[in-house]
């Protein structure tokens, strides 16, 4: 089949391509750190812990910082008066595969000084860890167990670090990654009898299930007939 006849569904048959790292970078150019007060002031106060500056979609600001100083700098950025990043609006991660760095993106706001701001850490893949912040905004949280989930870093310090959107006994890895497959790493096969031996406790962690209460079953009742003549029998009486 040539490649014009090819359709999204062939792409799907044959699987993902590996990432050989010649597409987007882990770094874009160097901007003018003294476009954003900031960015200024990070580079004067922390030095080389602050590795990279540049500028996204024309405005969006972005520095990348030491991750074994994520939290001395994030807190100097909520509660230094001059910047009050006191919004975290964000934690995510990208993977641009190819063996380049994890990126933890936070993205911050100044509801004061109405400035955002964001701030990446990037972790070697061999290294995914790095001190939690919701000591410093509670809101990263959930966000934070996000990340854990679908990309495999460890927060350490996080009050509660567990899966949120797969279940807690997934084994088939971290689904964002550039590395997992577009069908997930067991096979059909397997993946099937995984579904059909599933449990309760495939829905409920081991701390809720020892609450000794029982699961609670949903069930709906038979749908009413829709359109003309519902609720009647053949005759229309």
């Amino acid at each position: 089949m040539t490649d014009e006849a090819k359709s999204g569904l062939d792409a799907v048959e044959e699987g993902p391509t590996p990432s050989d790292g010649s597409g987007p970078q882990a770094a874009g150019a160097p901007a003018d750190r003294n476009a954003h007060p900031s960015v200024a002031a990070l580079f004067e106060r922390f030095h080389d812990a602050v590795r990279h500056h540049e500028v996204n979609a024309g405005d969006q600001h972005v520095v990348h910082v030491d991750p074994a100083r994520n939290i001395e700098i994030l807190t100097w950025l909520r509660d230094d008066p001059a910047h009050r990043y006191d919004l975290l609006a964000d934690v995510t991660a990208v993977d641009y595969g190819g063996g380049q760095p994890i990126q933890v993106v936070y993205q911050l706001w100044s509801i004061p000084n109405r400035r955002a701001l964001r701030v990446k850490c990037l972790l070697p893949v061999d290294a995914l860890e790095i001190d939690s912040v919701v000591p410093l905004w509670n809101a990263a949280n959930w966000l934070e167990r996000e990340v854990y989930d679908l990309f495999g870093v460890t927060f350490r310090g996080h009050p509660d670090l567990r899966r949120i959107l797969m279940p807690h006994d997934y084994a088939e890895g971290y689904p964002l990654r550039k590395d997992f497959p577009l069908r997930g790493r067991f096979s059909r096969a397997e993946q099937t009898r995984r579904a059909l031996n599933q449990d309760v406790d495939r829905f409920y962690i081991p701390a809720e299930r020892a609450v000794g209460r029982e699961p609670q079953e949903v069930t709906f009742p038979s749908q009413p007939a829709s359109g003309p003549g519902a609720g009647s029998d053949e005759s229309g009486a």
